[in-house]
């Protein structure tokens, strides 16, 4: 199990990135994420600067883009952030008819690129 750095533990360096994702997010402590990651604080810092600059809404709003991170987050494997974004998307304001139809973009991508693999199939010239 990854060592959690927990807030009075923490360094200053560590406490400042911390206290940001506090205030951003409006939430009370940080989730387990940015507590494993602290334990290297220049990571923690470069990956929340990151974040918050690809994550502020844009062309696409925020709802469109935590369904996005969703997705590649369940496409990837990782059931942490598979669970971290589903619980953001629904804050977000993804409801449960939006949320059977990103399972089944999902669910439907992955059939498609495995067959698409397995097949190899050639580029076709017009999608370049």
């Amino acid at each position: 199990m990854p060592r959690l750095i927990e807030y009075d533990a923490a360094p200053p360096e560590v406490r400042a990135v911390f206290d940001a994702i506090k205030a951003a997010r409006g939430v009370p402590d940080v989730n387990n994420f940015w507590k494993a990651l602290a334990v290297d604080p220049p990571s923690l810092k470069r990956t929340w600067d990151s974040l918050q600059q690809v994550m502020t809404p844009g062309a696409l709003d925020a709802r469109m883009k935590e369904m996005l991170y969703l997705a590649a987050s369940m496409a990837a494997g990782c059931a942490y952030c598979t669970a971290s974004h589903t619980a953001a998307a629904r804050r977000a304001g993804m409801d449960e008819a939006m949320f059977g139809e990103l399972l089944a973009v999902v669910g439907m991508a992955a059939e498609t690129n495995r067959l698409a693999e397995a097949l190899r199939v050639p580029i076709d010239p017009d999608f370049d």
